[in-house]
């Protein structure tokens, strides 16, 4: 409902329409009752007036509801940007932090979001023109005849109450759908991007069966939200049938002489009951397209409405940074033992540290800490003196340049991925950046040089040609604090070479903290610092 509101002009455009084709279908219907008249002898009123004057009307109704129906498509379509960008960026704040899976995360972004369509599109100009577009009708049916009147407003009621008794377990079944799609969804993408492992291990069979198990619970908790929305439909069917049926009986009585009533205004009492329950039908359609997004809306409130992180903000980036951790700990809830525990060590401006250990050590999470995706339990952590938790963590990430083990590249050229560590790079920086990282010396060789396009995850190119595009991202964003993780990781020894290379020129000048294995590496620093369960040693 606030994202409603903030687009209230999108929502109120549709019901004003709404109300057009309403006022339309009510003189279609009193002109229809005059011709009708006329031919069955009761009257002489109605004529080739009456019938071209109804036949622009009809084309008219269909026209505003055309525009209706787009007017609803945009309210929806502007609704799902806005959510979605403010989920995608929601989700880029937390970064690491959000333990969800890939697989999740997608449908969040993606399925969750599409279930809110109809709640925006569909549900809000219905349930206004389900409250309007009837008292119309009502309103002009009085002055016919106020039992019938009565009649439809009586009946009208009834159907708000058969939609709530049918709501409230259509509300549970599609929040338990949606929930089962989210796991199918998260199982899909997770065993997909582990196919390779699973195929090694012989398991491809167990897990298409798990997956086919998953989706036949799917299959059936989509088939129970369709049984009570057809149960709703039939209910609101059975009220229009009866409404008709009741009032068709009433007027055919009074003129046959039970007694005093106008043709023309007893038949287009008859011929407005389609029209008073068509925003109702309407509404009826909807109210169930507003329970699945009530349901989606259910995981989406926590993360849309979290409060933006407290901390000040950056004047301008320092050239040169000192970096100090003071008996730093980080736990992680429900871990048994501390990621890092009583962590101590300072860095002068432009010195570069090594991290080395096992797995599980704590050298990733000294990298988020610096990140601001993870604040320290204990301790202390200053860059120039300040305490970095007075800083907000999207500010702390202004401070540093990070290279992960593998990098990722979009689909796209290799100036475009290059460009995305500092949009507003001028085309020689992007070029300075890239023969800095040496990737200058393959592109050179490449069909269109830096136009070159890469497919989704580097797709074309090798895994050490995507790693220097990383670095050259690194060497743009130009950041003072360099942070890198395993960044020659399963590289062969010369390409090692070549991107250690590059990491030297990067390192120059800057404060870095470069969380390696590799022996090789470890020739780029003097500073050397070993964290275990056992050891926490700096040494030269």
């Amino acid at each position: 409902m606030r994202q409603a509101r903030v687009q209230a002009w999108r929502v109120a455009l549709p019901i004003g329409l709404g109300l057009a084709v309403t006022a339309c279908q009510v003189a279609v219907a009193f002109l229809v009752a005059r011709i009708l008249t006329t031919l069955l002898g009761f009257s002489t009123g109605g004529g080739w007036g009456d019938l071209a004057g109804a036949g622009a009307l009809m084309l008219a109704s269909a026209g505003l509801g055309g525009v209706q129906e787009l007017a609803q498509q945009s309210a929806g379509e502007h609704a799902r940007a806005r959510i979605r960008a403010a989920l995608f960026a929601r989700m880029l704040e937390l970064g690491p932090a959000d333990p969800r899976g890939v697989g999740e995360k997608a449908a969040l972004l993606v399925d969750r979001v599409e279930a809110l369509d109809g709640f925006f599109a569909r549900w809000l100009p219905a349930m206004t023109l389900a409250v309007l577009s009837p008292a119309l009708v009502v309103a002009l049916v009085w002055r016919a005849d106020w039992v019938s009147a009565l009649v439809l407003a009586c009946l009208g009621l009834l159907v708000p109450v058969a939609m709530a008794l049918t709501g409230i377990g259509a509300a549970r079944e599609s929040r338990r759908q949606l929930d089962v799609l989210g796991r199918l969804a998260g199982r899909f993408v997770d065993r997909l991007r582990g196919l390779a492992t699973l195929v090694q291990f012989n398991r491809a069979e167990d897990e298409a069966r798990a997956l086919g198990a998953a989706a036949e619970e799917f299959r059936w908790r989509t088939l129970r939200v369709l049984r009570v929305a057809f149960l709703s439909s039939a209910m609101l069917e059975l009220l229009s049938a009866f409404t008709l049926g009741y009032l068709a009986w009433r007027h055919g009585a009074l003129m046959v002489g039970r007694g005093a009533s106008d043709p023309t205004l007893s038949l287009f009492v008859v011929l407005m009951v389609p029209a008073f329950f068509a925003p109702l039908r309407a509404f009826s359609a909807a109210y169930h397209e507003a329970m699945s997004a009530r349901g989606a809306a259910a995981e989406l409130a926590p993360l849309l409405e979290a409060l933006p992180a407290a901390g000040l903000l950056l004047e301008e980036v320092p050239r040169r940074v000192a970096l100090v951790f003071n008996e730093v700990e980080l736990r992680h809830p429900d871990a048994p033992k501390p990621a890092l525990s009583r962590l101590t060590f300072a860095l002068a401006p432009g010195e570069v540290l090594m991290l080395v250990g096992p797995s599980g050590a704590g050298k990733s999470s000294v990298l988020r800490l610096l990140m601001g995706f993870a604040r320290p339990t204990a301790g202390r952590i200053a860059v120039n003196g300040q305490d970095v938790t007075r800083l907000r963590p999207s500010e702390l990430r202004r401070l540093s340049a990070y290279v992960g083990q593998r990098a990722h590249l979009f689909g796209g050229t290799l100036r475009e991925n290059i460009r995305l560590a500092r949009p507003e790079a001028s085309e020689a920086e992007v070029i300075r950046a890239a023969e800095a990282a040496r990737v200058m010396a393959f592109a050179a060789e490449l069909p269109q040089g830096l136009d070159t396009p890469v497919g989704e995850g580097g797709h074309g190119i090798s895994g050490g040609q995507a790693q220097r595009v990383a670095l050259a991202r690194a060497f743009l964003r130009d950041a003072p604090l360099v942070l890198l993780d395993e960044p020659t990781a399963s590289l062969d020894p010369g390409t090692e070479a070549e991107v250690m290379e590059a990491i030297a020129r990067l390192c120059t000048g800057r404060t870095a903290i470069i969380a390696t294995h590799s022996a090789a590496l470890l020739g780029l620093s003097g500073r050397v610092l070993e964290l275990g369960d056992r050891r926490l040693a700096d040494a030269g």
